[in-house]
């Protein structure tokens, strides 16, 4: 019998009300992904939004479609090795009836496939942050084929499969702190250690082209993670989901404050590209942990992350490495955090027994957190590295310098983000505004370049 379905004749029986909540919250997750794709694509510059919409957008099709054929059979059938999964009856959601029911739950097989469908499809995109303006549109396709079906569906059953080593080992991960969060942070550093960094990193500046947009994009991860989170416990029948949803709030804003307060103390201001990284910071951090600690834990594990995070993101300038829209700094800091701290704030009250330090419950929770944290981050990074290597000596990873300084979205898609051939025609009026050098410009180049333009017209006007 493939695991999960449930036949027995004292087996429970089909809830309308659980079904229905989780098609919700299925859908709820699958408007995280657009609003990853604008949270990123309000943070790059001009130039290179159409390409950071499209990095997320393309999941939807890739991991839906592997997914499908056998995604949820490596992440959740019969354990191999407690290190992946396979039922043939998984293959193509092909042997499944509509009544079979996911084991020990009352929702449909189908209901929980489509749910675990959508952690897949939002965590090979989050990696797409770490690599703004420099990747071949292609090359990232590829990429994500192979990175779900080598990493992230194996670690899908690690945690969260019945027979997984984490799973039996009893690490607690609720929503995907090492599944989704570490699996897709370690995996951003592992690839942009191969690629290395942006043309002018460092040197020119990469200022956000569009804060409204990363404010939508952060209002809708906001919102959907409410079905991310509260949804994983697969229905409503004991309150452990309502203790999810509530933690979900309170952790965000907690982080959110953090954050604020960490730039003001350490930058004289409280900027909006602070307020929606510390919320997606919090996010990420009680994604783990949230339905085994109390609201007053939430808090806690939200403004560590927060000040964490905030200060993290700082690192790939003293090291070096180029994250671009700072994946390692929110994702993989956060997701640490918020794994880790399960070992401290754990009450035993929420999801499992299993306590924290702070509960009386010593180290035996921690270690278990400390082995699944290590593990994924360490399978992930290298895994995604090599990946990332065969890739770039193949077909190539890159685009070349000259198209990344001219725009991907033009060379990768053949389109702009934004149209201003309507806006206004002929040569610039004696008049017009000369951007400061070195400040970017409207068009995506910097503000040197637009100078330059300027002057010419000036020229042609005399």
């Amino acid at each position: 019998m493939p695991p999960g379905i449930t036949i027995a004749a004292d087996a429970p029986e089909l809830s309308a009300a659980n079904t229905g909540f989780m098609l919700i919250c299925s859908a709820l997750v699958m408007l995280m992904t657009p609003g990853l794709a604008f949270f990123y694509g309000g943070m790059v510059r001009v130039k290179s939004t159409l390409n950071m919409l499209m990095m997320s957008f393309i999941s939807l099709g890739i991991v839906t479609i592997l997914w499908v054929l056998y995604g949820f059979s490596v992440a959740f059938g019969t354990d191999h090795g407690s290190l992946f999964g396979w039922e043939g009856d998984y293959v193509g959601l092909s042997g499944l009836g509509i009544n079979q029911l996911w084991d020990g739950y009352t929702i449909p097989v189908y209901v929980f496939a489509v749910f675990q469908l959508m952690f897949a499809v939002i965590t090979p995109a989050l990696i797409s942050g770490a690599l703004a303006d420099r990747v071949k549109f292609t090359a990232w396709a590829l990429f994500i084929a192979l990175w779900a079906t080598i990493v992230y569906f194996p670690v899908a059953h690690w945690v969260w499969g019945t027979g997984g080593w984490a799973f039996e080992l009893g690490v607690i991960d609720f929503a995907g702190g090492t599944a989704v969060h570490i699996n897709a942070g370690a995996a951003a550093l592992g690839v942009i250690l191969v690629i290395g960094k942006r043309v002018g990193f460092k040197k020119d500046p990469m200022r956000p082209h569009s804060l409204p947009l990363v404010m939508l994009g952060a209002a809708l991860l906001w919102f959907g993670w409410f079905g991310f989170n509260a949804g994983s416990w697969l229905g409503n029948d004991d309150g452990v989901g309502a203790l999810m949803f509530v933690n979900t709030q309170v952790a965000t804003a907690a982080a959110m404050l953090a954050w604020l307060l960490y730039e003001k103390l350490r930058h004289g201001a409280c900027t909006t590209l602070g307020a929606a990284s510390g919320a997606v910071a919090g996010l990420v951090a009680i994604t783990p942990s949230g339905g085994s600690c109390s609201p007053l834990g939430a808090i806690a594990i939200g403004a560590i992350a927060g000040v964490l995070c905030a200060m993290a993101v700082g690192l790939k300038f003293r090291f070096g490495y180029d994250d671009s829209l700072d994946v390692v700094g929110v994702h993989l800091v956060g997701g640490i955090a918020g794994s880790i701290l399960v070992g401290f704030f754990a009450t035993g009250g929420g999801q499992s027994k299993a306590q924290g330090l702070f509960y009386g419950g010593g180290l035996d929770q921690l270690w278990k957190q400390l082995a699944g944290v290590g593990a994924v981050l360490a399978y992930s990074l290298i895994a995604s590295a090599v990946l990332a290597l065969l890739i770039d000596k193949t077909i190539g990873m890159r685009v070349s310098e000259d198209d990344e300084v001219a725009g991907i979205d033009q060379v990768e898609h053949a389109e702009t983000a934004y149209d201003f051939s309507g806006a206004g025609g002929g040569r610039a009026p004696r008049t017009a505004a000369v951007p400061a050098p070195g400040a970017d410009g409207a068009d995506g180049t910097d503000g040197a370049q637009d100078t330059a333009q300027v002057q010419r017209n000036k020229k042609v006007d005399a």
